[in-house]
C-alpha cells in the first residue's frame, strides 16, 4: 500500500510517497517559491535529485507538479494506487489531541485556528484543498504539530496572565514539533523496551524545541502559543522580556508586526552573529575569530543547557535518556559536546569518540554518545516527521 505525505507551507510543498508497512520511500520532493516567477522543485528518485522549474502560481498548480512527478518517474502507474494522504497541519489548538481523518468539519475547525497560526495554516489548508481536488476519493488524514503536547498538565501550559485571556482567546502554551517528539518517543520506547519512558528530547534545527516526556507523554515543552517562544533558534529569538516589543516600537518607530517579524526572522543566530542563521556558517566564522559568532553560539548552548537542567529537575532526576535530533542535533558533534560538557553536575558524561563518530555524514547515524557510567544515557537519533505522518495516516485509514 502506498501512502503520500504532504507538508504544505505558505510558499512551499514537500511530499513523500512511502510503501507501507515496509516503510520504503518510493519518491520524495520539495516544491519551492510557489506564487513567485522563479518557482522550482527538486525530486529525489533512487537516490538521485532531479531539478525542475516553471512558474507555479498557487498550491493547486503545485499539486499538479506533484502528480506529474509521481507518474513521470513511475512511482505509481495510477493515482488509484495511493491508499491515503497524510497532511502536516501546524495547529490543532485544544480541539485535536491526535491525528484525525479529514472531513468538511475538520477543515472548518482548522480554518478557525488560523488566528493561532496565520503564517502556516493558510498554506496547510491550501495543500489539503488542492489534494482533495486532485484525488477526491482518496482518504486524507490531518497530523497536527501540536497534538502530542496536549497531554501537558495545566500547570505547564497556563501562562501567568489574566486567566480570562485563556478562556476568551486561547492564550496558553501549545508546543510544536510534536510529530518529531512523538516519533523519537516511540523509537526510544522500542529501544529501551518500556512504555513509561522519561526523556528530554532536544529537537535542534533551524527551528528548535526541547520536550520533557514523562511516562511516555509530553509533560512540558519549550515552544509556547507560537513557535517563537523557548529556545533561541536560527532566526527566532526564543524567550525574551515581552516589554522589549513596546520599547523597540517606541524607540524605532516600527509597529508591533514589524518588531514581531524581526523577532521571528532576523534574530537568533542570525541576529547576534550578523553572519547567518546556519550554524555551519557560524562555526566557520568562529574559526576565523569572529567574536559575535562566538557569542551567538555560546548563547545557543547556554539556553539548551538551561532547559535540559530544568527538565531534569521536573523529572526528579529519573531520566531514561537525553536525545539529540533534527539537523543540528544530529550533525553538530562539537555543539553536542559543548552542551553535554556543561551538564557534568547532573552526572552526565560524554564519550567524545562516540559523539564525534555519529552524524548523517558519518558511518554511524544514530547511537549512544554517553559513557557507560554516565548517570543519564545520551543518544543521537535521527527524526523522521514524514514517516510519523505516514504511520498515523496508515493506522487511521486501516482502522
Amino acid at each position: 500500500m502506498k501512502f503520500l505525505c504532504v507538508n504544505a507551507g505558505s510558499s512551499s510543498l514537500k511530499f513523500q510517497l512511502v510503501e507501507m508497512p515496509e516503510e520504503k520511500v518510493v519518491i520524495s520532493g520539495y516544491i519551492e517559491k510557489i506564487g513567485l516567477p522563479d518557482s522550482f522543485w527538486n525530486t529525489k528518485v533512487n537516490g538521485e535529485k532531479i531539478k525542475g522549474e516553471r512558474p507555479i502560481n498557487n498550491h493547486t498548480e503545485a499539486v499538479k507538479v506533484l502528480v506529474e512527478e509521481l507518474l513521470k518517474y513511475k512511482a505509481v502507474d495510477s493515482l488509484d494506487e495511493i491508499a491515503g494522504i497524510g497532511h502536516r497541519v501546524l495547529h490543532g489548538g485544544e480541539i485535536y489531541a491526535e491525528s484525525v481523518l479529514i472531513t468538511d468539519e475538520v477543515i472548518k475547525n482548522i480554518e478557525s485556528l488560523t488566528k493561532l497560526g496565520p503564517l502556516h495554516i493558510p498554506g496547510n489548508l491550501a495543500g489539503i484543498k488542492a489534494m482533495k481536488e486532485a484525488l477526491p476519493s482518496t482518504p486524507m488524514v490531518a497530523v497536527f504539530d501540536t497534538a502530542f503536547h496536549q497531554t501537558m498538565p495545566e500547570l505547564n501550559y497556563i501562562y501567568p496572565v489574566p486567566y480570562e485571556w485563556y478562556e476568551k482567546y486561547g492564550v496558553r502554551k501549545y508546543g510544536f514539533h510534536g510529530t518529531s517528539h512523538k516519533y523519537i518517543t516511540l523509537k526510544m520506547q522500542d529501544m529501551l523496551g518500556k512504555k513509561d519512558v522519561n526523556l528530554i528530547i532536544c529537537h535542534i534545527g533551524s527551528g528548535s524545541s526541547i520536550c520533557c516526556v514523562k511516562d511516555g507523554k509530553s509533560y512540558d515543552t519549550t515552544m509556547g502559543l507560537t513557535p517563537l517562544d523557548g529556545l533561541m533558534m536560527g532566526t527566532r529569538c526564543g524567550s525574551i522580556d515581552p516589554s522589549i516589543i513596546e520599547y523597540v516600537c517606541k524607540e524605532s518607530g516600527m509597529d508591533v508586526s514589524q518588531v514581531t517579524n524581526a523577532l521571528n526572522k532576523q534574530s537568533g543566530l542570525l541576529g547576534i552573529s550578523r553572519k547567518s542563521a546556519d550554524h555551519r556558517d557560524v562555526e566557520k566564522a568562529i574559526e576565523e575569530g569572529d567574536k559575535l559568532s562566538l557569542l551567538a553560539n555560546d548563547l545557543y548552548i547556554d539556553r539548551v543547557v538551561n532547559y535540559i537542567a530544568q527538565y531534569f529537575v521536573k523529572l526528579d532526576g529519573k531520566v531514561d535518556g537525553i536525545v539529540f535530533t533534527a539537523g543540528l542535533g544530529e550533525n553538530a558533534c562539537e555543539f553536542r559536546e559543548a552542551i553535554l560538557s556543561k551538564l557534568g553536575s547532573l552526572g552526565i558524561k560524554i564519550d567524545k569518540n562516540k559523539n564525534m563518530n555519529i552524524a548523517s555524514y558519518r558511518e554511524e547515524h544514530e547511537g549512544k554518545v554517553s559513557t557507560d557510567d554516565s548517570k543519564v544515557a545520551v543518544y543521537v537519533i535521527p527524526t523522521n516527521e514524514e514517516l510519523m505522518i505516514i504511520k498515523d495516516t496508515y493506522d487511521i485509514i486501516n482502522k
